[in-house]
């Protein structure tokens, strides 16, 4: 939930950033108050009453005050990797189901962190600032059980050696306004990749806040060079932020979202109900793998999907566990039920982000590491001003490049919203990914800054 007030980062999550973007509070220094969660959900809900029917918040862009903010910049928590290791494997399988339940097993645990946590606001991004990391794990995930595996590569099954894979990955605030970050994330290693534009457009209702991909969030595409540069396209349910009455806050999914593989001619419907018999809140998502054609890619829904054309059916929940079915009948009807799986052991995996002193100024650990420490130091008046200069800022070189009549250009990427839905990388952007994956951190300064 990249620039909107209400994101939803788990704030309790051990990362190797959480480290590196912290300093010692000045003995000197004024400490004030924190304030409690009854407080801090009153003063948010004060302030998001003031845009009822307000169309779009993230266009909007409001500034809270810091002690309603986590100290952590936005493009740091706003990724798909919580769990690398579900990414890595998704071209493992010889299978094109194999594959597709790859896909699915990724896109369980890509927002683990809301699962695990609690939802909570990072600082807006800024212009041109952006933000890099490496993953480090464990290739150990086995190959799904298909119609056509081979009997040693059943569901259960476990890899020869257990080899240590690098993701390296990296994203730029591209565009203000709209709000529009994009991404890149490589591994060369298993010659998978995936890209994608992030922006978001929210409503208030009043009683909860719906989050829908923007205009140019199409979804994140993922590239199997190995297979042949098979794309799957894996596109964005809505998702709620609930219990802003109560003061307990809390993400339910309600909607519909597909992948689509249109070399192999699989497709995936998922659909997720929020609420079962009674009200009672289930956190249940169903779902059907079936063989479509992407020249007219026109099911919509679940029911409206062919029983010949069913591959395999998804049943679980999207908060605990996950299963699979093979063939077309009802899941209830099939004896074997397939794990795809189990959210309860897992948590994110820890980043490796540069040390501090080889970031550039416009780095996102770096660039907010001024606000970040007055935050954790509990200097909320501070941290406040701070911030407030670094979005004065912004706005003062917005309009000096207006006067100029010159239009800003990322640094890593190609375009600001281009190419639709797929940003392609500048040669900075590949050498960066390069230099990420050899852990060489050094990277010329930036010409020009958008934002410091």
């Amino acid at each position: 939930m990249a620039d909107l007030a209400p994101d939803m980062a788990h704030a309790g999550s051990t990362t190797s950033s959480k480290d590196n973007s912290r300093a010692a509070t000045p003995a000197s220094a004024a400490v004030e108050k924190l304030p409690d969660d009854s407080s801090k959900f009153k003063t948010f809900l004060g302030i998001l009453r003031r845009f009822i029917g307000v169309s779009d918040l993230a266009a909007v862009r409001f500034s809270l005050p810091a002690q309603l903010l986590e100290p952590r910049p936005n493009l740091e928590y706003w990724h798909y990797l919580d769990r690398p290791d579900t990414f890595i494997s998704i071209g493992d399988s010889d299978e094109d189901l194999g594959r597709m339940l790859g896909c699915l097993r990724f896109w369980f645990t890509k927002d683990l962190k809301y699962v695990k946590g609690k939802p909570c606001k990072p600082y807006n991004s800024t212009l041109g600032e952006f933000f890099r990391c490496n993953w480090k794990i464990e290739d150990t995930h086995p190959t799904f059980k298909t119609p056509n595996s081979a009997p040693s590569s059943a569901a259960n099954s476990v890899k020869g050696e257990n080899k240590t894979v690098t993701v390296s990955y990296l994203t730029e605030q591209t565009s203000h306004h709209p709000p529009v970050s994009a991404f890149y994330v490589d591994c060369p290693e298993k010659g998978v990749s995936a890209r994608g534009y992030d922006q978001l457009s929210a409503k208030f209702t009043g009683t909860s806040v719906r989050v829908v991909a923007g205009a140019h969030n199409l979804g994140i595409f993922i590239n199997l060079k190995n297979r042949d540069n098979e794309e799957y396209q894996l596109t964005h349910p809505a998702a709620y932020l609930g219990g802003l009455l109560r003061g307990s806050l809390n993400v339910s999914v309600a909607d519909t979202c597909y992948i689509t593989c249109p070399k192999t001619g699989l497709k995936v419907i998922l659909e997720y109900q929020e609420e079962g018999w009674l009200g009672r809140s289930q956190n249940k998502v169903l779902g059907v793998i079936f063989k479509y054609d992407p020249s007219n890619d026109s099911t919509m829904k679940i029911k409206d999907v062919p029983e010949k054309d069913v591959l395999a059916r998804i049943e679980g929940c999207w908060q605990d566990k996950i299963y699979y079915t093979l063939g077309s009948k009802p899941f209830t009807k099939v004896s074997e039920k397939n794990l795809i799986i189990d959210l309860n052991p897992l948590d994110p995996v820890a980043k490796i982000v540069p040390p501090l002193d080889q970031q550039l100024p416009n780095e996102s650990l770096k660039f907010w590491d001024s606000v970040t420490n007055a935050i954790v130091g509990k200097q909320f008046s501070l941290a406040t001003n701070l911030k407030t200069e670094i979005e004065e800022k912004q706005r003062q070189k917005a309009a000096e490049r207006k006067e100029a009549d010159k239009e800003w250009k990322p640094r890593f990427f190609t375009g600001a919203v281009t190419p639709v839905g797929r940003p392609d990388l500048t040669k900075d952007g590949e050498e960066a990914l390069k230099g990420l994956h050899v852990e060489n951190y050094q990277l010329q300064p930036n010409q020009e800054y958008a934002a410091f």
